[in-house]
């Protein structure tokens, strides 16, 4: 018998003839145990495989969940139209619209032990009705309902008199579900929602007659006009119970193991129609097993999407650059001031990246100010010293001229060749600047969407450099790079993303934090400022001029709208230079500018010839002048937190005190106060975006709805971080233990991944 011997790393080698023996592949991990006679048995340990279905009754339940609701029992082509409103086009979108709450419909509760703050179920007998008016004059319907254990009093505010009278009867008998109210020393309901008893039917009976809306838990939907609860509940169930079951689940077993998950199908079902003794503060924050399950699923798959996109990029061959110090080095030199010890880590890791054999993927988050162009230019030097060309895109052509203004300086002093590219450049201008790009003589190019257009192309491109990266989705991301072969990706973002939005809109790129502010930067006050106080506010300003300072007022508009109460910037301008500062130098500054002449206004600001700049939020980014100390933003309430900081970032950029005011309406609601007021406690960046995406949402806190943001269909990125996480380690694990899903037994993930994301994150290689 051979003897295997454990060599001096603790491994073990088993010969071939063994191993086949014992069943054993390579790679596997094996189980050795003793079989009673003295020897070792060997046996693979291998994870248990899902059940899978044969391919054809795959296919077959693919071409059903796509079947066209107009052919569903009950829709029919005119309801369709409607549910179309609502996104649900086939029986897939029908089953992934999920409840938005759930109602107890299971028991009827007598009238004198009905909950006051719940929704409840009860049953009753009309004693009274009639409309009725208050003391200020309003008008309602009231109507007396009775049981053998007491009485309530149902309210309508918006009612038709003739069929409220026609309708509620005296004697009528009904079932009712609502909210139970206490007003002064009444309980109430107001606008139940009814089921009408036959004559001398019982209760039972009636509640029978429609088991999708009584005597269970009952799923409250998010509906659209032309459609009624009743309506999706039937339809919904219909639905559920022919189609559940033809939702493929290609989740391994193991994963749906450690995570206690259900099945899919099942999930879906119980998601819809809950069994009776579900938890319902559960159901209600969608912290029940079924909802959970189909949020890990869809995060699942979008998180090893954004796996198989990162290691795509290790795989393949990229650019090893060499550091040799030629340029950056003169550059440091140049500067007045140190990098920061975040600049300097940030850095290192850019360089470690582009130094190594495959193309860098890297974001680099940094709030306002701290820094990330210079860090962002250093990068680009490296591949400039080794004979390539660099791409530097931003989102607007303010934002592109400001960086070239600031890198070509440099970069001149360096003998390194800067050229600006926008849509404006037009004809002769336009070609000449193609003709530098195409002969290698522009070594860095920066510009706006312009640069990846297909007219343009490269000598040698060896980096793109994208800024606020969040304007921009994963598809120019890929345009850029197919411009070089695959040349390294840095991507810049002054807003800071929550870690969540960050796992799901760049789960694909490492990540850099540049967390530290440069030295002698004073922290900025802010302070919300009502209509009222508006004279306070221009004396601030008056005062700051009169010591040799400067100010901004920015305006949401640039010309005042059709009954629009924002105040225009050029009507603003006008107003402050004519009635309130005629002695001061008042500029103006909005997006609708050439680009010579916002170059000449932000020249002159930044000269100090001009006091007082009124803008749109052109100079959200990238505006650097020291010497302005104090800001000004009408109709804060307006704005998002986010932009409102990135707005603040534009002061307090030199040794000075600097002053934001948010000047905000009289009528500001109680909420958008709470904003504001986040913006006075704090300015710390990440602080004020977690608010933000909490009060706004992921679509808008990115700015447009686009954004690169990936749509979920039961996922909640604020609700369910914690699935997220947990779905992006299964994710990337299964990805590194099969690069590229090669195996057999993920054939069914790997088709079901291309069908979901496959062209929203360019996996054209999965499918």
């Amino acid at each position: 018998m051979p003897i295997i011997k454990l060599d001096e790393k603790l491994s073990l080698t088993i010969p071939t003839d063994l191993a086949l023996q014992a069943g054993l592949a390579p790679g596997d991990r094996i189980s050795v145990e003793p079989d009673g006679a003295g020897r070792l048995l060997l046996s693979p340990l291998r994870e248990p495989k899902s059940p899978q279905k044969p391919a054809l009754q795959e296919a077959v339940d693919r071409k059903n969940l796509a079947t066209p609701m107009q052919f569903i029992k009950g829709v029919g082509p005119k309801l369709a139209e409607t549910m179309v409103r609502k996104g649900i086009n086939t029986v897939e979108d029908a089953l992934y619209l999920l409840p938005h709450r759930y109602e107890d419909r299971s028991t009827i509760m007598p009238i004198n032990r009905l909950a006051v703050g719940s929704i409840q179920l009860f049953c009753g007998e009309v004693a009274a009705a009639e409309p009725m008016t208050t003391k200020g004059g309003r008008r309602y319907f009231e109507v007396l309902l009775r049981d053998k254990s007491g009485a309530i009093i149902l309210k309508w505010f918006n009612f038709n008199p003739v069929f409220m009278k026609r309708t509620w009867r005296i004697g009528r008998r009904g079932i009712f579900t609502g909210h139970v109210g206490h007003y002064g020393l009444q309980r109430e309901v107001h606008h139940p929602e009814v089921e009408w008893l036959n004559e001398g039917e019982e209760a039972t009976t009636a509640l029978a007659r429609d088991p999708a809306s009584f005597g269970r838990i009952v799923p409250v939907y998010p509906l659209t006009e032309g459609l009624s609860q009743k309506i999706m509940r039937k339809v919904l169930k219909e639905v559920v119970e022919r189609f559940a079951g033809c939702v493929a689940d290609h989740l391994p077993i193991g994963v749906r193991q450690r995570h206690s998950l259900i099945p899919i199908s099942e999930a879906l079902r119980e998601a819809h129609f809950p069994a009776a003794v579900t938890d319902m503060a559960q159901l209600n924050q969608g912290s029940f097993p079924a909802r959970r399950t189909l949020v890990f699923d869809e995060f699942f798959y979008l998180e090893l999407g954004m796996a198989l996109k990162r290691q795509g990029v290790t795989l393949e061959a990229g650019i090893s650059f060499t550091v040799t110090h030629k340029y950056t080095k003169l550059l440091l030199q140049m500067l007045s001031f140190q990098l920061t010890a975040a600049q300097r880590r940030v850095l290192t890791e850019i360089k470690e990246d582009m130094m190594a054999p495959h193309p860098m993927h890297r974001l680099v988050q940094g709030d306002v100010g701290s820094g990330k162009t210079l860090v962002a230019l250093l990068a680009a030097l490296v591949a400039v010293e080794n004979g390539y060309q660099v791409a530097f895109m931003a989102p607007t052509e303010i934002l592109a001229e400001q960086h070239f203004l600031n890198i070509h300086r440099w970069c001149e002093e360096l003998g390194v060749s800067v050229v600006l590219l926008t849509s404006s450049f037009k004809g002769k201008a336009r070609e000449a600047v193609f003709a530098r790009i195409a002969d290698g003589s522009a070594q860095i190019v920066i510009g706006t969407h312009a640069v990846i257009q297909e007219k343009v192309e490269f000598r040698r491109l060896g980096m793109g450099i994208i800024d606020e990266q969040h304007r921009f989705g994963v598809l120019q991301r890929g345009i850029l790079r197919k411009k070089g072969e695959n040349p390294d990706i840095l991507v810049m973002t002054a807003t800071p993303i929550p870690r969540t939005l960050a796992m799901t809109v760049f789960g694909d790129l490492s990540l850099s934090v540049i967390d530290e502010l440069p030295p002698g930067r004073t922290p900025i006050e802010t302070r919300v400022m009502f209509e009222s106080r508006r004279p306070q506010v221009y004396a601030a300003i008056r005062a700051e001029v009169k010591s040799g300072r400067q100010a901004y007022l920015i305006c949401p508009l640039v010309e005042e709208a059709e009954k629009s109460e924002l105040k225009a910037a050029a009507q603003m301008a006008e107003h402050l230079q004519s009635d309130i500062f005629p002695d001061l130098r008042v500029g103006l500054l909005h997006g609708r500018m050439k680009p010579e002449e916002k170059e000449a206004v932000m020249r002159a600001f930044k000269a100090q010839e001009t006091d007082i700049l009124v803008a749109t939020t052109v100079i959200e980014v990238g505006i650097d002048v020291p010497n302005a100390t104090i800001m000004v933003v009408e109709h804060a309430e307006r704005f998002g937190l986010s932009q409102l900081h990135q707005l603040r970032g534009r002061v307090g950029r030199g040794s000075e005190q600097s002053c934001c005011f948010l000047l905000a309406s009289q009528r500001l609601s109680e909420d958008g106060e709470k904003r504001l007021r986040v913006m006075e406690s704090s300015t710390d960046g990440f602080r004020i975006a977690e608010a933000d995406l909490e009060i706004r949402g992921p679509g808008d806190f990115l700015g447009t709805r686009q954004a690169g943001l990936p749509e979920f269909r039961v996922a909640d990125i604020l609700r369910d971080g914690r699935v997220l996480e947990e779905a992006r380690r299964e994710a990337f694990a299964l990805a590194e233990a099969d690069p590229g899903l090669k195996q057999p037994e993920h054939a069914g993930i790997r088709t079901e991944l291309a069908r979901r994301w496959g062209g929203r994150l360019e996996l054209a290689g999965v499918a």
